[in-house]
């Protein structure tokens, strides 16, 4: 937890120099499950929809990737206006994507494992079904921690 804590730090960082939020969304089969947006404080109502549209219209090309790929961490997938685009896909084909724009891929592969890891734990809890939006506030914080 405290590593991730210093890699979502340093991703913090990374964006506060070149004043774009960073944007984690996870996809299910049909919708987003879960979405989260870092260091809202830089981001305009214009580029904040601008930043979603960007991450779903991704997903396409997500899963081209995965069908090409037999890595769960397909790294960047996609590069638009100096931002670029990673991808997580799970084995039941859940999407993780994070919209950032450095070149931290050991911290956002590490990322991704940590995420994946609560995920996974999350869908063991016989309460939540799958497949359907993620409204669990402990999940929301560890996220964001």
């Amino acid at each position: 937890a405290k590593n991730r804590t210093n890699q979502l730090n340093h991703l913090k960082s990374e964006t506060t120099m070149s004043s774009s939020p960073i944007l984690f969304v996870i996809v299910g089969k049909n919708e987003p499950l879960y979405e989260a947006e870092f260091n809202k404080l830089y981001a305009a109502d214009n580029a904040l929809y601008q930043n979603y549209f960007v991450l779903h219209s991704a997903i396409d090309l997500v899963e081209k990737a995965a069908w090409t790929s037999t890595a769960m961490n397909l790294r960047v997938v996609d590069k638009v206006n100096h931002q670029s685009i990673s991808a997580f896909v799970t084995a039941g084909g859940i999407k993780f994507l994070v919209l950032h724009s450095g070149k931290s891929e050991e911290l956002l592969k590490n990322f991704f494992a940590d995420v994946f890891e609560l995920y996974v734990k999350l869908t063991m809890n016989p309460f939540y079904k799958y497949d359907s939006p993620i409204v669990s506030k402990a999940f929301d914080k560890r996220v964001r921690a």
